[in-house]
């Protein structure tokens, strides 16, 4: 294989990569490890693996979760269903949760709750689409210093199952976790 053909390959191969790396629609994606690009003889593969492994390491960095961080402000919207009515996602859709062991304004869920519960983040003022209150948006500052959105002062939460949006596979969990209704009340049907 020449030379062009193998920077071809490669590319097309940090393609893929970079793509796998991409953010994913739940909140419990993380990013695949990066693989190592086998060696080949001459410089072209020392400088092919270096791009490879620095895009992989921006891709994984890039990435943005509900556990790890968040790229700019939260966006609150309504979603509805035959079963539950109109209730809170994050922008994809992903539903979002009350707990309620928290007080106002206060989150009780951390470690291993945390882990199951991951918490909706925000970096800057959280903001609501149509049909959410707006006003009634507000942040808490969690243990770690991170910034959680609240909804009448409940604390947003994502369910770890909830895989596709619209999933509400956390609804009614030990009679202690609920979807969220548009008017800050959680919904226990």
């Amino acid at each position: 294989m020449n030379k062009s053909s193998l920077l071809v390959s490669t590319l097309a191969s940090l393609a893929l990569l970079a793509g796998a790396c991409s953010p994913q629609a739940t909140p419990t994606a993380a990013p695949p490890a990066a693989t190592a690009v086998p060696p080949t003889s001459g410089s072209l593969s020392s400088s092919v693996s270096s791009s490879v492994s620095s895009a992989a390491a921006a891709s994984a960095t890039a990435a943005p979760s509900p556990t790890t961080g968040v790229a700019g402000p939260a966006l609150v919207i309504v979603k509805s269903d035959a079963k539950l009515g109109a209730f809170l996602t994050d922008k994809k859709g992903l539903t979002l949760y009350l707990y309620t062991l928290d007080t106002p304004n206060k989150t009780n869920c951390y470690g291993d709750c945390a882990h199951y519960w991951p918490p909706l983040l925000t970096n800057g003022t959280p903001f609501g689409g149509p049909g959410t209150d707006a006003g009634h948006l507000g942040t808490v500052t969690r243990t770690d210093g991170s910034t959680q959105v609240t909804y009448y002062g409940w604390p947003l939460y994502y369910y770890l199952d909830d895989l596709q949006p619209g999933d509400t596979g956390g609804q009614d969990y030990q009679s202690q976790w609920y979807v969220i209704s548009p008017t800050g009340q959680a919904i226990k049907k």
